[in-house]
């Protein structure tokens, strides 16, 4: 964190200062790593304790303290280390976040939203703008309203960009969090069928996601998908200028000549104001080719050359888990492990890296359910199970009753001649019953994918099978 000392922060909440003399508070420095989980603590830390659905902060704070954690923001007046008292830790958690931004006059903020991919994206733009100068992107998924504060506050004073990505749950979340940390340039990667039942549309969804692009200043940039609709439309939404990316003829910068090696990567050929380029990709999957284009678009943006972008993109490799994370195991078999969240869109652009990948090997899919779908659940199922149908599947394995659908709509793709003609459909009521059918089923050579929500925890299936025994030939002996 940029240092401030805790009586500063104090007047940044307007929070009451408690087990330290105001004189030392002004001395005290906070340093180190804002956290929330009292494990993070390090010497200097600031350990916030939020109260949530299943556990109070307060009731780790002398944990924090064994850490090194030099203070801590409560809303009780508890516990053994320094407290800046607050009514609303996550408003003052907000307010210290805003601060240092708007502390930091030359730095940059992106920010990124979109119903699928906003992880993927973030890493590949985080990986090439600190070719450029220090960059602060998430970790993981930290895409809500503690995640971007405690992204905020890794800031050093020499951090020249800062990546956010923005979630939604509802409308007004997106809009709160441009408020902690105000973009410059906001990226809207696609409008999907994630969390439908909770929105209840895609127009509402559509709406919420159009918040980021609302949020930014007139000289700012929103980049926008051309091949998205709903997206696309966002241009009349935005104060900004708008910069459209895609295959589309209609997108200002275009990309042509797609092509997918046998390891799912891609490559293409990238045109632009800017001029054009070949670009190649380390990455796996044809989707990745959108998220390349706006972190392209971004990039140029804040003045890298066009030629340097695409040399740094030729090295990004993933850095978040679980998304479309490729395992090679010692007998051939390759795991891909793409459970970290899964809706229809997703899931199909995973069976088309699939296929490709897979080219005369055996295909095996392990797919759970996609939730909060809402009433469109049955159906996004079904087409899932039939577009793996079509894309080769050899082996089907059906995770939990929330996917069943997913079995009917690989049986009706068989019907109706789709399929690889010895596609076996299986089920498994639970992750360990998936791995023992797995365990069984997959043989040396074959190519398998894990994928669901991320609420139906088959990404830790995936390191199961990763880390699954290799079965050991027996040796002829005389």
């Amino acid at each position: 964190m940029i240092a401030r000392s805790l009586a500063a922060l104090a007047d940044v909440t307007g929070g009451t200062l408690s087990g330290i003399d105001p004189g030392a508070a002004a001395g005290l420095m906070i340093d180190a790593a804002v956290v929330t989980d009292s494990r993070e603590a390090v010497p200097g830390s600031l350990y916030v304790a939020r109260v949530g659905a299943s556990a109070d902060g307060h009731e780790f704070i002398a944990a924090a303290a064994a850490s090194g954690a030099r203070a801590a923001l409560v809303t009780r007046d508890v516990g053994p280390l320094p407290r800046l008292v607050v009514p609303d830790e996550q408003a003052a958690f907000a307010a210290i976040a805003r601060h240092l931004i708007d502390s930091s006059p030359d730095l940059a903020v992106v920010g990124i939203t979109g119903s699928s991919g906003k992880t993927s994206t973030k890493d590949l733009l985080g990986q090439v703008l600190a070719a450029a100068g220090e960059t602060v992107a998430p970790i993981g998924s930290y895409n809500s309203e503690v995640g971007v504060p405690l992204t905020v506050c890794r800031m050093t004073p020499t951090t020249r960009y800062l990546v956010v990505e923005l979630g939604a749950r509802g409308l007004g979340h997106v809009r709160y969090l441009t408020q902690i940390a105000p973009p410059s340039i906001g990226i809207v990667l696609n409008v999907g069928s994630a969390h439908v039942g909770e929105f209840g549309s895609r127009a509402a969804i559509a709406e919420a996601k159009s918040e980021l692009v609302q949020a930014l200043p007139a000289r700012g940039l929103a980049i926008l998908n051309a091949d998205d609709p709903l997206v696309a439309a966002m241009a009349e939404r935005t104060p900004a200028r708008v910069v459209l990316v895609g295959e589309s003829p209609a997108a200002d910068l275009r990309a042509t000549d797609i092509e997918l090696a046998p390891d799912g990567t891609a490559s293409f050929r990238v045109a632009s104001a800017h001029g054009t380029a070949q670009v190649r990709l380390a990455v796996a999957g044809r989707h990745q080719v959108g998220n390349a284009l706006a972190v392209i678009a971004a990039a140029l943006e804040l003045g890298m050359p066009l030629d340097r972008v695409v040399s740094v993109l030729a090295t990004c490799h993933p850095v978040s888990r679980y998304r479309m994370e490729v395992s090679e195991r010692a007998d051939g078999v390759t795991i891909v492990n793409d459970a970290y969240n899964a809706n229809p869109e997703s899931m199909t652009a995973a069976l088309d890296t699939l296929a490709v990948m897979g080219a005369g090997r055996r295909i095996i899919a392990v797919l759970g359910p996609m939730l909060e779908l809402g009433e469109e659940s049955g159906a996004a199922h079904r087409a899932v199970g039939a577009a793996a149908a079509a894309r080769g599947v050899h082996t089907l394995i059906v995770v939990g009753d929330l996917a069943r659908e997913i079995g009917a709509g690989a049986k009706i793709g068989a019907g109706a001649g789709e399929a690889d003609p010895g596609l076996s459909i299986r089920y498994a009521a639970d992750l360990d019953s998936a791995y023992d059918l797995a365990v069984d089923i997959v043989a040396a050579g074959d190519i398998v994918l894990v994928k669901s929500s991320n609420g139906a925890g088959l990404h830790f299936l995936g390191d199961r099978l990763r880390d699954a025994p290799v079965p050991q030939e027996e040796e002829n002996s005389c």
